[in-house]
């Protein structure tokens, strides 16, 4: 029989000790005592080995070109003459008393992780609407190590869910607006990996509606984070992922991060990620996407009227008066230029095109659903 790694265990109510030939029922004393050693024993889950793996079962080229010159620095690697299980086991990645990779390790450079963690993927759905009970219009499925799993998130939201498009704000100005600012995505989806509990086998949801975002990881809130004081106090549930999440510069350690998405979806004219964080058992972010109001240009121009600047066009040339119309009226429309010159459409056309030309007007809009004439 060999001692128990997480004293003190209990058999039928009563705890049982040896000491040499001696078995008695632990007293006081020796009950606090091998409690204080569970205390010093106590790992978090990523830094318990994984018996089932084997040094075989790790990406060792990732760790080595990817991770270890972030980690360490140069000159020392340079000087490090240590095997692969030595320098995995220095950063916790390996449990050199099992002789067997940490949990850590399996998650972060696993080669078939989701072979131990059956959990350990990220689920993408979008639906045509704003809930669940909507046509699926897109699924995806992020698995494999985590360093994979975040490079792939991260391209997908740049590319796939950030809709940046240019907006006229005014007949002479265009912005360009996104739905989402891709850092507060990021910084929600990096959270959602490096605090969910890998030891339950649920999947990280990412769902788009039509109107919000939703990160859905299982797990909850840890430790001495509580929903009174969220989240200005947080913890860790699995410390060797934050730090090796941080080393990678996927996520700070300051507690900064939910207030700099906050502030960036602000910054973008997002409202303010709401959480939910009282169900028991996950922690749930929605973001709501910008609303985007594009301008459109009033029939007469976006000066309020059609009359500034028309009433002395008297011995204007016919592309001259035109000239003045649109600059006077950005924004205006051919037919109300011929209502206010008298020119046919024919006419109009002709000395606008001459105006484009010389590079002095420019058409805005659609030939087909309308448009309008701004001075360049």
């Amino acid at each position: 029989m060999f001692p128990a790694h997480f004293p003190p265990v209990r058999y039928k109510g009563r705890i049982w000790i040896r000491i040499g030939p001696r078995k008695a029922i632990a007293n006081e004393m020796e009950e606090r005592l091998l409690t204080e050693k569970r205390t010093s024993n106590v790992h978090t889950f990523d830094e318990l080995p994984c018996p089932n793996a084997t040094i075989g079962d790790l990406d060792i080229e990732l760790f080595k070109l990817t991770y270890l010159p972030k980690a360490i620095d140069k000159d020392v690697l340079t000087d490090d003459p240590r095997e692969i299980k030595l320098q995995l086991a220095s950063l916790r990645f390996y449990d050199l008393v099992y002789d067997c990779p940490t949990n850590a390790g399996v998650l972060m450079f696993g080669k078939n992780t989701k072979y131990f963690f059956p959990g350990v993927y990220v689920q993408y759905v979008k639906f045509d609407g704003n809930t669940v009970a909507h046509e699926v219009l897109k699924e995806k499925v992020f698995t494999g190590n985590l360093i994979s799993i975040i490079r792939e998130l991260d391209t997908f939201v740049e590319n796939v869910i950030i809709d940046e498009r240019p907006v006229p704000v005014s007949a002479l100005r265009e912005e360009s607006v996104r739905n989402y600012p891709h850092w507060s995505i990021r910084e929600f989806l990096m959270n959602a990996l490096m605090h969910r509990s890998y030891e339950i086998n649920a999947p990280i949801k990412f769902y788009q509606y039509t109107d919000s975002l939703q990160i859905v990881n299982p797990g909850g809130l840890y430790g001495n984070a509580r929903p009174e004081n969220f989240p200005n106090v947080s913890d860790y549930r699995n410390l060797v992922l934050a730090e090796a999440m941080k080393v990678m510069g996927y996520v700070n350690r300051f507690n900064r991060g939910i207030a700099t998405a906050q502030a960036n979806l602000v910054s973008n004219g997002n409202p303010e990620a709401d959480f939910d964080i009282n169900t028991l058992g996950i922690f749930e972010v929605r973001m709501k996407e910008k609303s985007v109001q594009s301008f459109t240009p009033p029939i007469g121009g976006v000066n309020g009227g059609v009359n500034g600047g028309v009433n002395n066009l008297d011995g204007l040339s016919e592309e001259d008066k035109i000239y003045k119309i649109i600059e006077n009226n950005g924004g205006i429309r051919t037919p109300v230029i011929s209502e206010l010159t008298g020119l046919t459409q024919r006419t109009i056309e002709r000395n606008l095109n001459q105006l484009k030309k010389k590079n002095l007007i420019s058409f805005k809009g659609s030939y087909k659903t309308g448009g309008y004439y701004i001075i360049d």
